[in-house]
């Protein structure tokens, strides 16, 4: 497998610093399940493309999963002057009032500073290419902290690896059993409709004819080697996925199909034995299926 292949989980954390040009700035970046791959950012106003780079730094790493950045940057001392801004104070008042009126208690002054936008820097006397600098300064923290989270997410990869084979070998045997008792189950269905029809109608002409079309036809319908033979070939194709990631989608497509198996597989027994390995496969299954859902 290669470096840039690595099998890979969907949840992790990273976090990353950086500093330059009057600011300094850090960057926390998470993870979680998800059928796609969604990125949002949360991070300070002023830098408009940071989002964009953010997003395509994401999607270059990711295939999967619900990733959120936020990134907080404040400027340094006498970097960018700070002050109010009236227009924001001023709508925030006339609706202190009408609240006043209505017999709420008056605002004070650190509450109504503390409400966004009323504490406004004024980048006006920033130099717009000093600003770029810093937002390609952020961008290149916003790559460190992905590749924290990606580190984070290969970890989480190495763990699930040998739990996801663990499940296959033990869908694997099951399998096999399921092989054994269907081999059985012909014979007992047989077994079976013969003592039936020997009580109900012991003298009946023909019988030993009739029993054995009957049984042969009960038989037919109890057959599950195609079942057998596609759950084989599906422990095959999820063998080969853990080699070849990303593969969580086409994983969660392989559990249904196994289900659909196992589901069919049990419909058709007509021996306590096949049922009851038939139940503990869909068990399996279902196990496998909740781990798939970490899998990128």
């Amino acid at each position: 497998m290669s470096a840039d292949r690595q099998f890979s989980g969907m949840t992790g954390f990273g976090r990353a610093e950086g500093a330059g040009h009057g600011w300094t700035w850090s960057v926390e970046a998470r993870s979680v399940n998800g059928r796609n791959l969604e990125v949002r950012l949360r991070g300070p106003s002023g830098f408009d493309d940071l989002e964009r780079l953010t997003k395509a730094a994401a999607q270059g790493r990711f295939a999967r999963g619900q990733v959120s950045l936020t990134v907080q940057a404040r400027p340094e001392a006498g970097a960018v002057s700070v002050g109010v801004d009236s227009a924001a104070l001023d709508r925030y008042l006339t609706l202190a009032r009408q609240l006043v009126e209505a017999g709420a208690a008056p605002p004070t002054a650190d509450g109504l500073l503390a409400l966004r936008g009323v504490i406004a820097a004024d980048e006006a006397g920033v130099d717009p290419d000093v600003q770029q600098t810093v937002q390609a300064d952020m961008a290149a923290t916003v790559d460190e902290a992905l590749d924290a989270l990606q580190a984070s997410r290969r970890h989480e990869g190495e763990q699930l690896l040998p739990v996801l084979g663990g499940l296959i070998d033990r869908i694997e045997g099951l399998v096999g059993d399921a092989e054994r008792e269907a081999a059985a189950q012909v014979d007992a269905v047989r077994d079976r409709f013969t003592r039936r029809m020997a009580d109900l109608a012991p003298d009946a002409p023909g019988l030993e004819e009739r029993v054995f079309l009957e049984a042969a036809s009960l038989a037919a319908k109890a057959d599950v080697r195609e079942e057998l033979d596609r759950l084989t070939a599906h422990v095959a194709s999820a063998r080969k996925l853990l080699t070849t990631p990303p593969a969580g989608r086409k994983l969660d497509f392989l559990m249904q199909e196994f289900m659909r198996e196992a589901n069919t597989l049990c419909s058709k027994s007509a021996t306590v034995p096949l049922t009851a390995v038939g139940l503990d496969l869909k068990a399996a299954v279902e196990q496998l299926r909740e781990q798939v859902q970490n899998v990128e």
